[in-house]
């Protein structure tokens, strides 16, 4: 690689990209040091833009400028369901499909014991707290008198987002709460014949 710290640490920085590895990294650099130098300071001003302007809905935990989200202020959404996803991702995916009119709690992750991630990273007691509020007296309101009736768990079909799902359904549903997940199945236009096993098995068993 030329001769420069500078460089070098603009690789570095681009290394911190998901999925980018040195060589990629290295080619953005070169890339834009030597043919778009505007787009890289476009870039780096955008960066710090976001990084001193974005911070959490106080209500759902998603990434916002404002204390809440618009999905959060929008008084024409259904309060009384709540979706928990991973990411701020996973949500934008949920909102494209037009299909859902709730409202969202973003975990900004996912249990992972093996990684050091437990229920307090993940905010979990901020979920419970806004699923089963407490009265004046510091006692659980009952069901009839709660805001959400209904959390659907869309969290990843991973082993992670498995355990996540069933400490939260598990959780929740010894406090009275209706809990769902997101169905599994097989995707719309595709041929049994390459759809992979464990995808059909779980269509079988989540059958309507």
């Amino acid at each position: 690689m030329a001769d420069s710290n500078a460089l070098e640490g603009l690789t570095q920085a681009l290394r911190k990209l998901p999925g980018v590895g040195a060589k990629s990294a290295a080619r953005m650099a070169f890339h834009l040091l030597q043919h778009d130098k505007p787009g890289a300071l476009q870039i780096a001003r955008a960066m710090e833009h976001a990084v001193n302007s974005v911070k959490h809905c106080t209500l759902c935990n998603t990434l916002t400028e404002q204390e809440l989200c618009t999905t959060c202020a929008n008084p024409q959404r259904d309060r009384s369901k709540l979706c928990v996803v991973e990411t701020p991702a996973d949500q934008a995916a949920l909102e494209r499909t037009l299909a859902y009119k709730g409202l969202y709690f973003v975990l900004m992750g996912k249990l992972s014991p093996l990684d050091g991630i437990g229920p307090n990273d993940i905010g979990l007691q901020k979920l419970f707290d806004r699923v089963v509020p407490k009265d004046a007296r510091g006692e659980a309101l009952p069901p009839e008198s709660r805001e959400v009736q209904e959390v659907i768990l869309a969290t990843n079909f991973t082993a992670e987002g498995e355990a996540t799902a069933h400490v939260i359904a598990q959780a929740l549903k010894s406090r009275g709460v209706q809990v769902t997940r997101l169905a599994r199945g097989v995707p719309v236009g595709s041929e049994l014949e390459y759809v992979d096993l464990g995808t059909i098995a779980h269509a079988l068993v989540d059958r309507r």
